[in-house]
């Protein structure tokens, strides 16, 4: 039977790849439009393929040296012998999501603007469709890597099933890590030339957005693709394929009888995820002059219709797969799929312009730059109470229905896994909606830089705006799929040290010295992550700011249009200090860990995982929705509100905006990857730890 499920959830991968190749094919053969557009179009495109060719050159380094060490601790027994390919084909798969997604999305930025020359809803079509081609690339590779990895473990290898889910538990350390590279380099590389852009060019010399004149415009875009684009691909690949292994891993433990069909249910879960998802992609259109609302509305038609559709069929999937005894389960992926549609709501609430917080948002412009980055910072952590009231209602929701007690917990663990898989299930689509923002942001630019029409531009602003909302809210789906993928990964890793050595002393209690040590290591761990990753931010704005300062001042003809501005410039120096910049954050995320392991010892290791899911949860919101806020307080504005464009209130929600920019696409987005590579290096090193550390020597 677990084989035929197996196969079946390959197959359903496969179908998410054609559906992403055929709707792939329908976007090329749109109309790209004016010469002029193509030629930006194809700077864009030069640009985004020559930075994410040295950031991948980067990376293999980094996954070379890691891959030598893993196949030495598999030759001294230390690992399964598979698990070094798993950690590879993991980051494999993960950096060639974000790849194909960053193709499509430059190869769609200029159709969509074309499109918008005609209608609304013609950009929206061609932009949600360029978006679906990530998303359904995103889960089809991930449910393929999956389920031809469990055919290969369990009838070639002839892996015990607690082998087998150990094995696949290396995908995400492999996903994470690519992961962590192309959302903090991707992230840096934007926001250093979208703040350069903005800092100098709307607000020292007071230019439109995307102004050709701005040497740093063609920048700004690039980065649009190499950060929301391939980093967020990467990003939630990342997340979808952890969420699914760690909930087959703990479906060992918690039904040996039946631990291969346990191990089958996300994975099925996922694939029904994918034929929903498909559906509902059908039914996003609108009509010309929406409003956002009803922009938003059309969205999330397509997102509900595939919730609705999963929630049917996985209680069919449960009943028949592990019994009528386990429908308890069934609550627990409804609990998921609850929990996920509250985030959204709630994060659309405090981001979108549409709604109280953000327009009082945008009164404190008012007053100047100092009373909107404070409204932000307030903004940002109140929105915190509801998604943390949410999750962790699924979690005692889903521990409880799904069986679990206080003596025999393992079940309930299970339970809280897979609403982690029901969270993610309308990844597909939930991602199309996402990746769609930046493809109608890179499609304004275009339209400003090619001199079309005015409505082009109010058209692409729209879309742009309301992609600043769905982002935000699948950074709130993200951060709520990482805490309780965290804690499922937090119990492997406990499952894992007993069953390495039974009897090894586990006391992951507040009595225990080394816990309590390691939560407050583990809790500092996002603080330090963040500043690190804010911090480089700043060093490579600081570089583009003096560029395009230096731009204006020294090329004559430059301002009044009749000279060309230099452009490869910035989107060379973005790539140098990004690259160079993502590397401290990265290696610091995996030594944490290990040498936390070393020092404490496994109950350490226990308190570190907690104290880092804890704060890096509440971080990531809080950095996620103030950095939403404050971009569509300063859309608000541009839309006339509070003096419109080029007032001093829209100088403030400039400065607003910046500072959000590093909150929302880089540190915040980034600190959801961090908690879950913590738990999977823990996992993989585990049995290190167990063979040496310091505390357990006194």
């Amino acid at each position: 039977m677990e084989h035929f499920l197996a196969v079946i959830t390959a197959v359903c991968a496969v179908v998410a790849l054609l559906f992403a190749l055929l709707t792939a094919r329908k976007v090329l053969r749109a109309d790209e439009g004016t010469d002029l557009m193509k030629k930006i179009s194809l700077s864009i495109r030069q640009g985004a393929n020559a930075y994410l060719k040295r950031q991948y050159t980067v990376v293999a380094i980094f996954f070379a040296i890691l891959f030598f060490i893993l196949i030495i601790m598999a030759a001294l027994d230390a690992l399964p012998f598979a698990t070094p390919f798993a950690f590879l084909t993991g980051g494999f798969f993960s950096g060639l999501s974000g790849f194909i997604g960053m193709k499509i999305a430059t190869a769609a930025n200029a159709r969509t603007a074309n499109a918008c020359r005609k209608s609304l809803n013609g950009g929206l079509r061609i932009a949600f469709s360029a978006g679906s081609v990530m998303g359904f690339v995103v889960v089809g590779l991930g449910l393929l890597d999956i389920s031809v990895w469990f055919l290969i473990l369990k009838y070639a290898f002839r892996f015990a099933p607690a082998d087998i889910a150990s094995a696949m538990l290396t995908f995400g350390m492999g996903a994470s890590s690519m992961a962590l590279f192309a959302r903090v380099g991707g992230g840096i590389f934007t926001k250093a030339a979208d703040v350069g852009a903005d800092l100098v060019g709307k607000v020292e010399a007071g230019i439109p957005e995307d102004d050709p004149r701005n040497p740093a415009v063609i920048a700004d875009n690039v980065g649009d693709n190499v950060g929301d684009v391939a980093g967020m691909g990467a990003d939630l690949y990342e997340s979808y394929v952890g969420a699914i292994v760690s909930a087959s891993s703990l479906g060992v433990a918690a039904l040996q009888g039946i631990s291969l069909q346990a191990m089958a249910v996300p994975m099925l879960l996922a694939a029904v995820g994918i034929l929903s998802s498909i559906v509902g992609s059908f039914f996003v259109r609108t009509k010309e002059g929406a409003s956002q609302k009803q922009l938003l509305s059309a969205l999330r038609r397509g997102t509900n219709l595939s919730a609705v559709l999963i929630a049917v069929v996985s209680f069919l999937l449960i009943f028949f797969i592990l019994g009528k005894e386990h429908i308890g389960l069934y609550f627990a992926v409804l609990a998921g799929l609850v929990a996920g549609v509250l985030i959204g709501f709630f994060t659309e609430y405090f981001t979108s312009e549409s709604y109280r917080p953000t327009k009082n948002l945008a009164e404190n412009a008012e007053t100047g730059s100092a009373t909107i980055i404070i409204g932000g910072v307030s903004l940002g952590m109140l929105s915190t109470i509801a998604p943390i009231l949410v999750v962790s209602a699924a979690i005692l929701i889903a521990f409880f229905v799904a069986g679990g007690t206080i003596a025999s917990p393992m079940i309930g663990l299970y339970g809280i896994a897979l609403a982690a898989v029901g969270m993610l299930s309308t990844l597909g689509i939930t991602l199309a909606t996402d990746a769609y923002g930046p493809i109608a942001d890179n499609a304004g630019g275009i339209a400003e830089m090619a001199g079309l029409e005015p409505e082009v531009r109010q058209r692409t602003d729209a879309l742009d705006a309301l992609g600043n909302t769905t982002a935000a809210t699948g950074k709130g789906f993200a951060s709520g799929s990482a805490a309780l993928t965290a804690l499922a990964l937090m119990v492997s890793y406990i499952d894992k040290i007993k069953t390495l050595n039974p009897s090894f002393e586990l006391n992951p209690s507040l009595e225990n010295p080394a816990v309590l040590v390691g939560l407050f290591i583990g809790g500092c761990l996002p603080f330090i992550f963040a500043a690190l990753t804010m911090n480089s931010v700043g060093n490579a704005a600081k570089s583009i700011v003096r560029e395009v300062r230096r731009q204006f001042r020294e090329i004559t003809g430059l301002m009044e249009g009749k000279a060309d501005a230099d452009y490869a410039t910035c989107v060379d120096l973005c790539t140098k200090a990004s690259l160079k910049e993502m590397i401290l954050p990265t290696v610091i995320t995996i030594l944490a860990p290990i040498a936390t392991g070393l020092l404490l010892g496994p109950n350490g290791v226990v308190g570190m995982l907690a104290g880092a899911t804890v704060t890096g949860f509440l971080i990531a919101i809080y950095m996620s929705n103030a950095g939403g806020a404050w971009d569509n307080a300063k859309k608000y504005i541009e839309g006339g509100s509070h003096g419109g464009k080029g007032s001093d209130c829209h100088k403030a929600a400039v400065v607003g905006d910046t500072v959000g920019d590093p909150f929302k696409d880089t540190a915040g987005p980034s600190i959801n990857i961090l908690i879950k590579l913590l738990s999977t290096v823990s996992i993989v090193f585990a049995a290190l730890v167990l063979s040496f550390n310091l505390f357990n020597l006194f």
